[in-house]
């Protein structure tokens, strides 16, 4: 399994600039977050995961894979539509994922190019396929490649961490980016602690 790497020296920087933070992270210790450095089968797995449970993602991934073989673009491309949604997604959903896959293997998304590009660019890229929304690139940039300086405002968790640890009544996108420029250029570190400390049992 792949983690999230990250050092001391994106602790010292976040319990520095946030002291309430900063305790926390004493508390909780390092995070291991699971990412998956391959962006293309990143992306298949978030639009196979949209609305449904974890448990019920894992299931219809399993049967995904079994159906196409290794996700790839040109293997998706060959897929059925209909076997697709055999497997337990929507119309829609097989819809979205044949899209993907006709866009990389096209060249209209140059995915291993991705990785070249700045974190704005790379949302401007991926929210123009059908099905792909500013978060779900958010948690790519977060997850697959491995960008330092990413907190999302759309993100409920996130959100939800912020609120309990400074013990607030609501949170604005406004006094959200206040949150973003104490924390950057480490904001991902401080999104794994956040979403640890939105949870109820951490």
């Amino acid at each position: 399994m792949n983690y999230y790497k990250y050092t001391n020296e994106e602790i010292e920087y976040l319990k520095n600039r946030d002291p309430i933070l900063g305790t926390e992270i004493d508390k909780i210790g390092m995070i291991e977050r699971e990412i998956e450095p391959d962006i293309f089968s990143a992306l298949i797995s978030s639009i196979i995961s949209q609305q449904i449970s974890t448990k019920a993602a894992v299931t219809v991934k399993k049967r995904f894979v079994k159906l196409i073989g290794s996700i790839t673009q040109e293997n998706i491309e060959k897929a059925d539509v209909k076997l697709m949604q055999e497997c337990g997604m929507s119309f829609r959903k097989a819809s979205y994922i044949k899209d993907i896959a006709k866009a990389a293997v096209n060249g209209i998304i140059d995915f291993p190019n991705l990785k070249k590009l700045t974190d704005e660019e790379v949302i401007k890229e991926l929210t123009q396929l059908k099905g792909v929304g500013v978060w779900t690139v958010e948690m790519l940039l977060l997850h697959s490649l491995q960008r330092p300086n990413i907190l999302s405002y759309k993100d409920l968790g996130i959100r939800r961490g912020i609120i309990k640890l400074y013990e607030l009544d609501g949170l604005t996108e406004k006094e959200f980016e206040l949150y973003r420029d104490r924390y950057s250029p480490y904001c991902t570190v401080a999104s794994l602690y956040l979403w640890k400390i939105s949870s109820v049992d951490y």
